[in-house]
């Protein structure tokens, strides 16, 4: 008898284990990032590898710095949002192409838009783990000074770039400006 009271009682700690587990929505994640600045990385712009994009050329500017891949079938719900942010000219957006070929990426690019200034090509995806991205797509609101202050796991929605990051880029922006 106590031995099956004690497997039930495994048991309904495992559920509640469980339960409390999948009530947690990974897209609130944490990132031990948020407040530090950007970690330092050089790596061959995707277009032109002779040219490289930089930790400094985030500085001095609100940005978004968005991690893509052309295997990622989220980027694509994402990329329509992006692209209409990059025509408002409200941030400029930088990418980082992760775990990619060349060819690919720049050919899906051509397919359904690019919206930004310059792409990384981390082929590697090393540049990716220190920016501490779990998955594509993942978007990274960087202040003037290069201090990552948002983090966006998994596509960026209408509700969340107007509830979010876009209210968020304006205030960084004005804080900037002063």
């Amino acid at each position: 008898m106590v031995r099956y009271l004690v497997s039930f009682g495994l048991f309904a700690i495992l559920v509640a284990l469980l339960a409390v587990g999948l009530g947690h929505d990974p897209r609130r994640i944490p990132s031990p990032l948020i407040g530090k600045p950007a970690p330092q990385f050089s790596l061959p712009e995707l277009a032109h590898p002779e040219r490289t994009l930089s930790r400094k050329d985030l500085l001095g500017k609100v940005t978004l710095f968005n991690v893509w891949a052309s295997w990622c079938v989220s980027c694509r719900d994402e990329m329509r949002v992006l692209d209409a942010l990059a025509k408002s000219g409200v941030v400029p957006i930088y990418g980082l192409n992760y775990k990619d070929h060349r060819t690919a990426a720049l050919e899906w690019l051509k397919a359904f838009g690019n919206p930004y200034v310059v792409n990384a090509f981390d082929q590697a995806g090393r540049v990716a783990i220190n920016w501490g991205v779990y998955g594509v797509p993942e978007t990274f609101v960087v202040d003037a000074k290069g201090i990552i202050r948002y983090k966006q796991i998994g596509p960026i929605t209408p509700y969340a770039l107007n509830r979010k990051i876009l209210p968020l880029v304006r205030r960084l922006q004005e804080e900037a400006r002063r």
